[in-house]
């Protein structure tokens, strides 16, 4: 059996404002294994993004334990988080955050050269190829459809042979063709290449892509039936 690479108890995440604090996340328990797709799901507003940027050490928790890897990160301080991630993790998010003024491949190569990684153009080229865009290397982001920004977002974020990708909404701002061939991605990326993902969407088509889903209802962790999607179709 695969071993558990994230593992959670009680974990709390809680924003405090100058009127009133919010407990955008609240007493989650979960394990994430090496190898698994995992969705995270809830309407608007239920936390998934918290989870998500917890999950990935995005910035330290207010309560509860949260292993990443082997390490205990619940109290862990900024400089240690930062080393996982660039280690260890890679993000996609919603809006791609690509730079404009760089091709398709210059963005690739941007993690390469913030790790000091001595790995070559090869690779980034490699990278669009495996997501399908080895015609559009030399393609600057605004001459990219929304599902191509998306794709070179993913080979960046492939750059570091991550353990583990978060994706958060990813498919948010693309075309219902595009969000399935994102997906569809994913879904290579994990059994052939073993990489584990954990991603949050509110699409349920989409998420029963996924081999397992979490559902969020306002910051906890609730039963399907009780999250408030239309889990019908």
């Amino acid at each position: 059996m695969n071993e558990v690479i994230i593992k959670t108890e009680k974990l709390t995440k809680i924003y405090k404002l100058p009127a009133e604090e919010i407990h955008a996340v609240r007493d989650i328990d979960l394990e994430i294994r090496s190898g698994d797709f995992i969705a995270i799901m809830g309407p608007s507003g239920s936390g998934k993004t918290t989870l998500l940027d917890s999950l990935g050490c995005l910035g330290k928790i207010s309560a509860g334990r949260l292993n990443v890897l082997g390490r205990d990160v619940s109290q862990a301080g900024e400089k240690t988080l930062v080393s996982l991630r660039r280690k260890f993790i890679s993000f996609i998010f919603q809006d791609f955050l690509l730079i404009p003024s760089l091709t398709a491949l210059e963005n690739v190569e941007l993690p390469l050269f913030f790790s000091r990684n001595k790995k070559n153009k090869g690779r980034a080229a490699g990278l669009l190829e495996k997501v399908g865009l080895s015609g559009r290397i030399n393609h600057l982001p605004k001459e990219l459809s929304g599902g191509e920004k998306q794709r070179v977002a993913i080979a960046r974020a492939l750059a570091i042979s991550p353990k583990i990708l978060f994706a958060d909404e990813p498919t948010g701002n693309l075309d219902t063709k595009s969000s399935q061939g994102i997906f569809d991605l994913f879904k290579q990326l994990n059994i052939e290449d073993g990489l584990t993902l954990v991603v949050t969407t509110h699409n349920p088509q989409l998420g029963t892509l996924a081999d397992r889903i979490y559902y969020l209802k306002d910051g906890r962790l609730v039963p399907r039936e009780e999250s408030g999607l239309c889990l019908s179709s």
